[in-house]
């Protein structure tokens, strides 16, 4: 059942993700915060990266946990830039920018690391390897 949940989990954030950089800004109420679309896109890339990673531990069970943080970590990469490709190429109100592609790796970037330091300290042992 949890393995279910976590790749729903999973494919419902990527979709939320795709769904969130292809609509109209005009469509998103205004956040007067400095850089926050910068540390939404770090956010929910972060959040991207542990769902995967958790839904692909379930499914890959024999895979090592750096095997699968790599895999986790591109992923993340070339989803990211495939949005900004999106943006940029088949909308006519959206700009890809880079600036985002470094937001979303910085927040992959933090996801693994946080992975990596909790999973080797056994913080989250009651997830199965």
């Amino acid at each position: 059942m949890l393995k279910k949940i976590t790749l729903g989990a999973a494919v419902f954030w990527a979709a939320e993700i795709l769904y969130l950089c292809l609509i109209r800004i005009s469509e998103m109420p205004e956040i007067k915060i400095s850089y926050i679309d910068k540390y939404m896109h770090a956010f929910f890339y972060f959040v991207f990266s542990v769902l995967w990673f958790y839904a692909f531990r379930f499914y890959f069970k024999k895979q090592s946990r750096s095997k699968l943080l790599v895999i986790v970590f591109v992923m993340s990469l070339i989803f990211g830039i495939a949005i900004e490709l999106f943006q940029t190429y088949f909308t006519t109100y959206r700009n890809g920018d880079i600036s985002d592609v470094i937001a979303n790796t910085a927040g992959s970037i933090l996801a693994v690391l946080c992975i990596y330091f909790f999973d080797k300290n056994d913080f989250l042992s009651h997830i199965p390897k």
